[in-house]
């Protein structure tokens, strides 16, 4: 008998969606088992960036932050709805000192052992002229020179600082990446599980014979699979060695992430990048217009089982970091929300989280009589690259695959140039003008070219059905529970956008229960 499905992977964060997308494209039947919603986990938990990791050069990481580095024009083509350019000012002072335990540092001292910790402009500027140059910039613009004394970017600085570095970046909705991806995967043919966990995997007549169970309904059911693909993020471990029982070497550190969000700090849209004297570096971001977002901590994590939260002590240390190069400080009750998520780094035995590397390593085991395939670690940022990279390994066992594809493809919402979303903007206001400005320029955000499906053929607010708060409408919740895998509130408020910002606990406490009933009436339908 032949199975049903080609690849089961288990996990819906971006790996294991990257993967899915990648496959599925390629003629592959895929099945996707994600037991909580896509993307709920470290996917959701990122500091939104699309970055080639700056401080990754003071380790020798130039393959990582070459690829990635390519990676951000690759992926802003693709998705110019939820990722976009960003400019980052790195504060500079001859006093600053840095952490002796990078390669860099360790050279430095043998070179120049009078800097005594310090980094010279020059060395600084030799970095960022690598990272202009080493992924072939073509869309983002070059490293410059700036004087804080004169320029906006000095205004909320400590004004011992006089001088910065301003070099680019881009931003990334992560959470949404994460289902765009998944919806890509489904259009071309994948079945999509969502709040279905894996709870045994055995091997017969060579193909895996894999228990799922629906976490909502307690409903279980058999799928087949010729290759698992072990994309569980921080539970990849506990997959590996627990539902594979694989004996398999390798091992996952897990390394806590946290981020406060306070209210703004500053009136313009650039970011800040904090260097600090423990080898740590800190962002101060614009976010959701009104807000910054802080982050992020470096810290072990042991257990995958207990929820990662910023801790009080964290808080603290973010607070006290953005505070040294702060004019006006900020203190605990500017802090609004905060979050944490948990990266699954590839255990290199690296002394701490910090120095842990964040490539990625694939792993093929197929000491159990059929393939499983083990993702360890991995950024954000180069997702698709590691999905093409799972595909030459997956490749050995299909024959006859197509060839790669993803590069420059859009995902869904993002068939318009660049430089367009004004435009797109414009045009929605022009054919909806009850949306106001900030309305439009969300929904744009969000959904791209899709916005206009989105609100369909209302003519004014009311025919949007239900107003749960802060222009949230019940066509565009019911958009997300078709279209986009959400079965609660967070879903929506949390990871679909971050609306949550803005909402009272009453406001999303009725939304719960509206779309708790939806599910309901259409389970009940169904069932008929």
């Amino acid at each position: 008998m032949e199975p049903e499905f080609d690849l089961l992977v288990v996990g819906g964060g971006i790996n294991g969606c990257g993967i899915a997308r990648d496959a599925s494209g390629r003629g592959l039947k895929v099945c996707l088992a994600e037991m909580n919603d896509i993307g709920s986990a470290t996917s959701a938990s990122s500091t939104k960036l699309f970055h080639g990791g700056l401080r990754y050069l003071e380790y020798f990481e130039f393959r990582l932050v070459r690829e990635a580095l390519i990676e951000r024009e690759t992926l802003l083509k693709a998705m110019p709805h939820i990722s976009w350019p960003m400019r980052f000012v790195l504060p500079y002072h001859s006093s600053m000192r840095f952490d002796l335990t990078t390669p860099t540092s360790k050279l430095l001292n043998i070179v120049m052992p009078w800097m005594k910790g310090r980094r010279p402009a020059w060395l600084i500027r030799f970095g960022l002229f690598l990272y202009d140059n080493l992924g072939g910039r073509k869309i983002l613009p070059a490293t410059r020179s700036i004087d804080l004394r004169e320029g906006i970017e000095g205004a909320p600085l400590n004004n011992k600082f006089e001088k910065a570095f301003e070099y680019s970046d881009c931003w990334v909705e992560d959470s949404r990446l994460v289902v765009l991806n998944a919806r890509d995967a489904q259009k071309r043919g994948a079945t999509i599980r969502v709040r279905t966990k894996v709870t045994s995997a055995v091997v017969k007549d060579g193909f895996w014979d894999v228990s799922l169970e629906d976490t909502l309904t307690g409903k279980t059911s058999q799928v087949s699979a010729r290759m698992i693909v072990n994309a569980a993020g921080p539970w990849v471990g506990d997959v590996l060695r627990g539902t594979l029982k694989s004996n398999q070497q390798g091992g996952v550190r897990l390394v806590r992430g946290s981020h406060i969000v306070t209210k703004r700090l500053f009136d313009h849209d650039k970011c800040y990048f904090f260097q600090g004297v423990d080898g740590r570096i800190t962002f101060a971001i614009p976010y959701e217009t009104d807000f910054t977002l802080i982050g992020t901590t470096d810290a072990d994590h042991p257990d995958a089982s207990v929820k990662p939260e910023c801790t009080p002590e964290e808080q603290t240390y973010l607070l006290n970091f953005v505070n040294q190069y702060l004019a006006q400080p900020v203190a605990d009750d500017d802090v609004v929300w905060s979050y944490s998520g948990v990266r699954p780094l590839y255990d290199d035995g690296a002394s701490s989280a910090s120095a842990a590397t964040r490539d990625y390593v694939l792993k093929m085991d197929t000491s159990r009589g059929a393939p499983a395939l083990n993702i360890f670690g991995g950024k954000i940022t180069t997702y698709r690259r590691l999905a093409e990279s799972a595909m030459d390994e997956i490749k050995a066992a299909f024959s006859d695959l197509p060839p790669k594809w993803t590069a420059g493809v859009s995902l869904p919402g993002g068939d318009f140039p660049v430089d367009g979303v004004q435009d797109l903007i414009g045009g929605l206001l022009a054919e909806f003008p009850f949306l106001s400005d900030r309305w439009a320029a969300r929904l744009v955000r969000a959904y791209g070219t899709e916005a206009v499906d989105v609100l369909g053929d209302a003519k004014t607010k009311d025919e949007l059905g239900t107003d749960f708060g802060a222009d949230l409408t019940e066509n565009e919740v019911v958009w997300l529970m078709d279209k986009e895998y959400a079965r609660q509130a967070e879903d929506v408020v949390w990871r679909r956008s971050k609306i949550g910002l803005r909402l009272t606990e009453s406001q999303i406490a009725t939304l719960d229960i509206w779309m708790k009933d939806r599910l309901q009436k259409t389970f009940f339908e169904a069932a008929k």
